[in-house]
């Protein structure tokens, strides 16, 4: 795939910070299932940190009205005694804020979740005991700390609790923390009537990761360290210029580590819908970097144009999506943007 650059040139110096790092949660948008009688005329694409949009257009070329099942499979959340995965909402019954509506009438989505542990449904188990599906939280924490001691030994038989023991000055205490995986998918009915376009738009806030400091100028340390740099530049299509950018705004140049940006990190799964008929007629992609003095880096290949302080666009015709490389940004936040912004 053609890399492709965008860097903003506005550069201060910034104190060095940690590293620490928030993993994200790749989503994507709709299935359908296979129809080779809808094609979809355009896939108008926005991605930011804060909202991911998607505004399509469905023709139904036959004579007879299609009944489709549409889904939108969330990313699967796996519990880990360091659980440290960007969740952008609280709601236990809608984690990303999804929203549809299908020719402008809001969509009446189901909402299917399982909890999985060792490759086993165990969501029938949990819910025996009262205990949330969601394998995060202070609500499903308490559930599994409020079981009986044979009901603790046997969820550690069954591989989805570990228990983690401290002591925060009143002696020995065992929590008991959720380690297997939930899935979730929104389902749908969707009629698509002979002939017609209709338009589908929803939108949701992404999982976005990161780190406290930008990590990827330093080459490996020896043959057992990850190599960032080639890392960010097959994802992220980093490159000689983008990297000479953030190493001119170090404030410390013998410290690769100093530069005055934290990370952030969004994916976008565009390869697992491709379930209409032929490409998509039209597809337009804008990426929101946030603020005008952060960078942003992405793969594409094609031409991009910077509409406005923040954004960029691209455009293509009878596009597929690529199966080879999903849609990954990084994006640099300048830290005195943050700081400024209160």
């Amino acid at each position: 795939m053609k890399p492709l650059l965008i860097a903003a040139l506005a550069l201060v110096a910034a104190p060095a910070v940690a590293n620490d790092t928030m993993s994200q949660l790749g989503t994507g948008g709709l299935v359908f299932v296979t129809s080779q009688d809808v094609s979809m005329d355009s896939e108008d694409l926005s991605v930011s940190p804060d909202e991911v949009r998607v505004v399509y257009a469905f023709t139904n070329h036959s004579k007879d009205d299609q009944h489709t099942l549409v889904a939108f499979p969330l990313p699967d959340i796996t519990g880990d005694g360091d659980f440290m995965v960007n969740i952008p909402t609280e709601d236990p019954e809608n984690l990303f804020g999804f929203t549809t509506t299908f020719d402008g009438k809001p969509a009446k989505s189901t909402l299917h979740q399982y909890a999985f542990a060792v490759g086993i449904d165990q969501t029938e188990l949990l819910g025996s005991l009262g205990v949330p599906l969601t394998p995060f939280g202070e609500d499903t924490i308490s559930a599994l700390n409020a079981l009986s001691d044979d009901d603790k030994a046997n969820l550690m038989h069954l591989g989805m609790v570990i228990p983690m023991v401290y002591d925060s000055g009143n002696g020995e205490e065992t929590d008991y923390t959720p380690i297997w995986t939930l899935r979730s998918t929104y389902s749908w009915e969707a009629d698509f009537k002979a002939g017609e376009t209709v338009e589908v738009v929803h939108s949701y806030k992404p999982s976005v990761g990161g780190t406290v400091a930008t990590i990827f100028l330093a080459p490996p340390y020896d043959a057992t360290d990850e190599d960032r740099p080639k890392a960010y530049r097959d994802k992220y299509c980093t490159d000689d210029d983008f990297i000479k950018t953030v190493k001119k705004s170090l404030r410390d140049p013998g410290d690769l580590y100093s530069a005055p940006y934290v990370e952030t990190w969004i994916s976008y799964i565009w390869s697992t819908g491709a379930n209409w008929s032929g490409p998509i007629g039209k597809f337009h992609l804008t990426i929101d970097k946030g603020r005008p003095e952060n960078l942003v880096s992405f793969c594409w290949d094609g031409k991009v144009k910077k509409t406005g302080p923040t954004t960029f666009e691209m455009e293509a015709k009878d596009w597929y999506p690529p199966y080879n490389h999903e849609l990954e940004i990084l994006i640099l936040n300048h830290q005195n943007a943050d700081a400024n912004a209160g």
